[in-house]
């Protein structure tokens, strides 16, 4: 079950989601030290604690990430970054 679970819709062509995304995971690896690597139109993101996925269409960006224990208590501040990247992007 995910701990993270959001949802942005968007206007953009897929191609260009895909870039934001791309950008928006850059700044998260960058933040939280995690790894990602596309298979298709998801983005999966892991290190130790935290698994994720970010699926990309052509109307929609899903966040879903399970977190550990240890990063349960720092759930919101993840939540509130990932949010400000896709707003940045998607806003």
């Amino acid at each position: 079950m995910a701990n993270i679970d959001i949802r942005r819709k968007h206007t953009r062509p897929l191609k260009e989601a895909r870039a934001a995304i791309e950008r928006v995971a850059e700044h998260i690896a960058s933040k939280f030290d995690v790894e990602y690597g596309w298979d298709g139109n998801n983005m999966q993101f892991s290190r130790g604690g935290v698994d994720g996925n970010i699926a990309v269409t052509g109307k929609e960006v899903h966040v879903t990430a399970s977190l550990g224990f240890l990063l349960m208590a720092i759930k919101g501040p993840i939540e509130r970054e990932i949010e400000r990247y896709l707003d940045q992007e998607f806003g």
